[in-house]
């Protein structure tokens, strides 16, 4: 499968599911948490509050890995292992674009202050579960 292919099932992956995991580093040691993760091609978004742990563990170390997309249907789900790097973005054209009304049950709207989101920028992504040659990985 050439990059471009191999791209484009990792898009397909992120259509069909948006909810994983994404594991921060908290003193040295994974911290790992379930989130909503959107995406604009292979830049991951994920909204949180800027008072969270995570927010704070970012700040301080932004390596990050993600696991999105396996939804416990059978062994033989595809998903992506990403490695990343992650910076909190309080861009307020990109919390419009993400704002789902979901969210709503932690702020009062796109505008609120503590309303942020963490853009995780992969360095590699692993296609997992796909063919018989898996993974097959993507290196950015």
């Amino acid at each position: 499968m050439d990059k471009e292919q191999l791209k484009q099932e990792i898009l397909n992956v992120l259509e069909k599911r948006q909810t994983g995991v994404l594991a921060s580093v908290k003193q040295n040691k994974p911290h790992s948490r379930y989130m909503t993760f959107y995406h604009d091609e292979l830049t991951f978004y994920t909204p949180t509050s800027i008072e969270t742990h995570k927010a704070e563990e970012i700040q301080e170390n932004p390596n990050v890995h993600l696991l999105v997309g396996y939804d416990g249907e059978g062994y033989g789900d595809s998903y992506l292992e990403v490695e990343g790097t992650a910076t909190i973005q309080d861009d307020q054209g990109l919390k419009e674009k993400f704002w789902s009304e979901q969210m709503s049950h932690y702020f009062d709207g796109p505008n609120d202050p503590n309303y942020i989101l963490l853009k995780i920028k992969p360095s590699l992504i692993r296609l997992m579960n796909s063919e018989e040659n898996s993974p097959l990985t993507l290196e950015l």
